[in-house]
């Protein structure tokens, strides 16, 4: 996959029209905004770049000097929903509250992170269809998501200090289970809707109740 170009690099000129060369940093994003939703839609196969080229009034050719291909775009939309989650659950100030409400708020941002992000629960289906593949193929993937243990991990052993939380738990157990709860909800909605035969938002997924979620994570890890 391309690198980002730098201010100083050489810019491309646009096919469709001038004005859109002088910002590669906001045209990057803008790139990287829409093919988000054109693969959570459509999956790696079925996007389209030219799809994506006209809604952002770019390119092709520009799309490609800036990420390479097809697959180096769908590899950085990953990396980039990753990373903007993790930008995010890193202002949570965890470190301020107490054992309980510390891993109560970071189970309510998770839920509601995926509650309100629905493409990047697809994205994520999308790529455990793919087997990981295009993931692996990150070199920062594992230090981007590295936060997310260790946020767990302080909260968790504060816990155990605290007299709180039961020892002998890891913290990708713990983690495992919020993002098995929160994702559920999100990604079987729709079917867990038709066979059950329960009320469904249109906008928002609700199979899960927040609180319940929360309930379930406390009690995991207490006494």
């Amino acid at each position: 996959m391309n690198q980002a170009v730098h201010s100083s690099d050489p810019l491309p000129i646009s096919a469709s029209g001038a004005g859109r060369t002088n910002d590669p940093a906001r045209t990057m994003a803008e790139i990287l905004a829409v093919a988000t939703h054109e693969f959570a839609d459509k999956g790696l196969t079925g996007a389209r770049i030219d799809a994506i080229a006209a809604a952002t009034r770019t390119s092709k050719r520009m799309i490609y000097y800036y990420f390479g291909s097809k697959d180096g775009l769908y590899l950085a939309v990953l990396e980039e929903a990753y990373r903007r989650m993790r930008a995010i659950e890193a202002d949570l100030h965890l470190d301020d509250l107490p054992p309980v409400q510390a891993l109560q708020k970071l189970v309510e941002f998770t839920y509601d992170h995926h509650r309100d992000n629905e493409d990047f629960i697809r994205l994520v289906m999308n790529e455990n269809i793919h087997r990981g593949d295009y993931l692996r193929q990150s070199r920062n993937i594992q230090q981007l998501n590295a936060t997310a243990i260790r946020a767990v991990r302080d909260v968790y052993e504060r816990g155990v200090k605290g007299g709180v939380f039961r020892s002998g738990l890891e913290p990708v157990d713990i983690h495992s289970a919020i993002s098995a709860f929160t994702f559920f909800n999100v990604s079987n909605r729709h079917t867990f809707g038709v066979i059950f035969q329960t009320k469904t938002s249109p906008t928002k997924a609700q199979t899960l109740k927040r609180e319940h979620v929360v309930a379930l994570i406390l009690r995991f890890v207490s006494h």
